[in-house]
């Protein structure tokens, strides 16, 4: 009796073993992408879906989004009166919009692989900033990217005014970096 038990893969032969073997290896991927799109399909909307950005582009232009009316919605309470455009009270921007970098350079330390970047804030602001969130994309001297860094200055920006940070170490950069892009990012109030 042991001697006529054998595997499933044993009762067939050589050539069907090939064959099941290339099908698996072409039926495998393509579950997975059915599998992976159908993922993504039935995957909810993030927060800032285009609902949200399409509200945010409406307060920045300064007009009101679109509501739904009261009785449109089935509702018996009244709608709020409609307050124009030119009314609405405009949103305070980012502290980091007032700031600008009117200079900076870079130069390499640490064996050639730490950056340091030296540059001029201009607060124009009506108020101090602190903690500078700046971003710094190094690229080739072909423009091709290569890295990316951020670094937070702990250090007060008083209003209408600039200030110069000499040598900050931005971090690791590619060895072949030539070129430094740097621009603030996020402040917050002082």
């Amino acid at each position: 009796m042991r001697g006529d038990a054998k595997s499933f893969l044993g009762r067939i032969g050589p050539l069907a073993r090939g064959q099941l073997a290339t099908q698996a290896a072409v039926l495998l991927p393509v579950i997975v992408v059915a599998g992976l799109s159908a993922w993504m399909l039935r995957a909810p909307p993030r927060a800032d879906s285009q609902s949200a950005r399409v509200a945010s582009l409406a307060v920045a232009q300064g007009t009101a989004p679109v509501k739904a009316s009261a009785s449109a919605v089935g509702t018996d309470q009244p709608e709020p009166p409609e307050i124009p455009p030119a009314q609405v009270a405009p949103i305070d921007a980012s502290p980091a919009a007032g700031l600008k970098i009117s200079s900076q350079s870079w130069r390499r330390a640490g064996l050639g692989s730490n950056a340091l970047v030296t540059l001029t804030l201009r607060n124009e602001n009506d108020y101090a900033v602190k903690d500078v969130e700046i971003a710094c994309a190094f690229s080739r001297s072909d423009g091709t990217h290569l890295t990316d860094r951020k670094r937070v200055i702990p250090d007060t920006v008083n209003m209408k005014s600039r200030k110069t940070f000499a040598h900050l170490h931005v971090g690791f950069v590619n060895i072949y970096a030539n070129k430094a892009k740097c621009a603030p990012v996020a402040a917050s109030r002082a």
